[in-house]
């Protein structure tokens, strides 16, 4: 493992970004984990994201792209602070565009976007916090297709659940590039998690969750 993703993992915790117990999602699945990004709030938290963010979208999707579109709301800072850090690491000057929730009918940014504009053109990289079902992308896909002819580079993400999606066979992550055809990547994964804390944070009871839950659903 890169020790820029041993790294995160410690990080996501010292931040209480990702924690361990009983949780119930979205979805209604229990989970013996949770990862909410909305926990990084200070600035040097919201730095050290954004370096992830740059070092993992240079390593997987390269430095050939224009944009970085966070879908509201907890993808609006990420966009920011990815932007900031990969002209930090890599000079690399890249906008940041996010959506809004309902449009705005007012002002010189009207509209259902705010940051930069979007040009026919466009080469765009997607940032989220996590993606269970898929269903943001689904949302904010054709919000970017109707402001401009872009090309989504791909889709990045923290962390990588490792769990089947809504169709229950793929990951959740497999069945957003099947349906729109871009490729989806993470910092992290849930395995790199459980291989970095295992023993320490990760106890024996917290482990045997972990593996019941991906029992029931994991990806084979």
């Amino acid at each position: 493992m890169q020790d820029y993703k041993r790294a995160f993992i410690d990080f996501m915790v010292e931040a209480g970004v990702l924690a361990f117990g009983d949780f119930t999602l979205k979805s209604g699945r229990k989970s013996p984990f949770f990862m909410n990004a909305g926990a990084y709030v200070t600035g040097d938290q919201l730095h050290r994201l954004g370096l992830a963010y740059a070092q993992a979208i240079h390593e997987a999707f390269g430095l050939e792209f224009d944009v970085v579109f966070g879908p509201a709301y907890k993808g609006i800072p990420l966009s920011v602070v990815t932007c900031m850090g990969l002209s930090e690491l890599f000079g690399k000057e890249a906008r940041y565009c996010a959506d809004r929730k309902e449009a705005k009918d007012h002002g010189a940014d009207a509209g259902q976007l705010l940051g930069a504009q979007l040009h026919d053109g466009d080469r765009v990289v997607i940032v989220e916090d996590v993606t269970t079902s898929g269903k943001s992308i689904d949302e904010t896909y054709p919000k970017l297709k109707a402001a401009a002819d872009v090309e989504v580079v791909g889709l990045m993400v923290s962390l990588d659940r490792e769990e089947v999606g809504k169709g229950g066979v793929m990951s959740a992550q497999g069945e957003i590039q099947n349906r729109y055809g871009f490729p989806v990547a993470s910092i992290v994964s849930m395995s790199d998690v459980v291989q970095a804390l295992d023993g320490t944070v990760i106890t024996p009871e917290i482990k045997a969750a972990i593996d019941a839950y991906y029992a029931r659903y994991g990806v084979n």
